[in-house]
């Protein structure tokens, strides 16, 4: 999509213009898109709002939008924001919008519907350059971000670990101080990791731990850590997932998928700040050698983990992750995403992300800062009372808890077992956030969510 300020529209131009009524085809050139005006809206709203713009285009197959700059003034939310921030946000989403994964499907004769050009109009002079500057961030945001919807979204068969290594490789490459490496069976079992080698071991896949580094802080400064599940494709294992709940499990390796590029927009926007970001990568297969339920677990930590559900494997592959995130680069913060838990879609539907950390300051903290991108989130508590569900009679911890109840807690209750007391730390569960919902105005598959969050906390202290 090429977007275009303060030129003249030529008559292949659709209008776009605002109404309360519903959005109908007023004639050749002309699109009436109906659309509320509240009062009071959310950035949540205007997001939609603007996804919605280029989805109805896509109803018209109408390629070329002619949009007055001056029609989202109309819009409260937007005096929050600069020129140049809301010029961003309006890019960005109209970028997303704009993208589908049709990697595996057949072209049709008269193309796939897409939006090749908007115009805008009415720029005020004196604002040109920093619209102009956020549209120009807008397009690099964005190209990551559905980057990394379209890692997640590639089959299981076509994305196993090693080949989510060389998807981080192909993220980094180019960019200055980002290296990557990634770690095979043979080094992890020399570090102790047997949770993460456990899961793995059902398959035909060799696990990888990968690493990457970006260097754009002070020499010696504590890096931001990112650490994401990268589950390539979840059967439950030996608890096998009933067939309709295995549908869509290729994309259980979307918080990895996040964290690689948010890393590699980091290095792009040459961010000031040290990050390091750590996937944890397995297929969690039915094999002759799977892992089973009663089996006990060592992991980097030196925990004994009893599993009593081989479909709670995030978890444990995240308990290495974490310990060697903290062990080898002490950390000023981490924060670990993950499609943890379908009981996080049972507490809030599809609508948002949920972020639990000891440090409730923290949790909340994250969740205005998820408001202000536009990535929706909402805290749930880590109590002491609920580390009982989690005692074992045989090990250290159980992998699950000894009741249905609490599910999204107890995994984070879980994670933060193999994180150290006074290490500032944050867990986003993204299991209600890994697809597109009905109203979010996004094509079929993966959100990209919530790496507009974790972009803002990567680029502030």
């Amino acid at each position: 999509m090429n977007i275009k300020l303060n030129t003249t529209p030529t008559k292949k131009h659709v209008l776009v213009t605002f109404d309360t009524k519903e959005t109908v085809r007023v004639d050749e050139t002309s699109i009436r898109i109906g659309v509320e005006q509240p009062k009071e809206a959310s950035m949540k709203v205007f997001v939609r709002l603007v996804r919605s713009i280029v989805r109805t285009a896509h109803m018209y197959r109408t390629p070329l939008l002619t949009i007055d700059w001056n029609t989202f003034s109309l819009f409260p939310i937007t005096k929050s924001l600069s020129d140049e921030k809301l010029a961003e946000r309006i890019a960005t989403e109209m970028l997303l919008a704009n993208y589908a994964f049709t990697q595996y499907k057949t072209k049709p004769k008269n193309g796939w519907p897409e939006v090749t050009e908007v115009i805008f109009t009415n720029i005020p002079k004196e604002n040109l350059k920093m619209i102009q500057d956020g549209i120009s961030r807008a397009a690099i945001v964005a190209e990551e971000i559905n980057a990394a919807r379209t890692l997640a979204n590639i089959p299981g068969s076509d994305m196993p670990p090693k080949a989510m290594t060389a998807a981080a490789q192909k993220a980094a490459k180019g960019l200055a101080n980002l290296k990557v490496r990634a770690l095979g069976t043979k080094e992890m079992k020399k570090l102790g990791m047997g949770a993460i080698l456990g899961v793995g071991q059902g398959s035909m896949h060799e696990p990888q731990l990968i690493v990457m580094e970006y260097t754009g802080g002070k020499k010696g400064e504590k890096p931001l850590a990112l650490v994401g599940k990268g589950i390539t494709y979840d059967t439950g294992g030996l608890g096998l997932k009933p067939a309709t709940a295995m549908m869509g499990m290729h994309m259980d390796m979307t918080g990895g998928a996040l964290v690689i590029h948010t890393i590699a927009l980091a290095a792009q926007l040459k961010v000031k700040r040290n990050i390091v970001a750590v996937v944890a990568a397995a297929e969690n297969a039915v094999g002759k050698e799977s892992y089973r339920m009663g089996d006990i677990l060592k992991g980097m930590s030196g925990k004994m983990i009893e599993v009593r559900h081989t479909d709670a494997e995030g978890r444990l592959v995240l308990s290495d992750a974490l310990t060697y995130v903290q062990r080898k680069f002490s950390p000023k913060l981490i924060i670990d995403v993950a499609t943890l838990t379908g009981a996080a879609l049972v507490a809030l539907g599809k609508t948002a992300s949920i972020i639990l950390s000891r440090d409730e300051d923290l949790a909340w903290d994250i969740h205005t800062k998820g408001d202000e991108a536009g990535d929706e989130t909402w805290p749930l508590p880590l109590w002491d009372e609920f580390k009982s569900e989690l005692e074992s009679k045989v090990a250290d911890i159980s992998n699950i808890g000894k009741t249905p109840w609490g599910g999204t807690i107890n995994g984070g209750m879980f994670l933060g077992e193999f994180v150290d007391k006074k290490q500032p730390w944050a867990h986003i569960d993204i299991a209600p956030r890994m697809e597109a919902a009905e109203g979010d105005q996004l094509a079929d598959g993966a959100t990209g969510e919530p790496m507009r969050l974790l972009l803002k906390l990567a680029s502030e202290e």
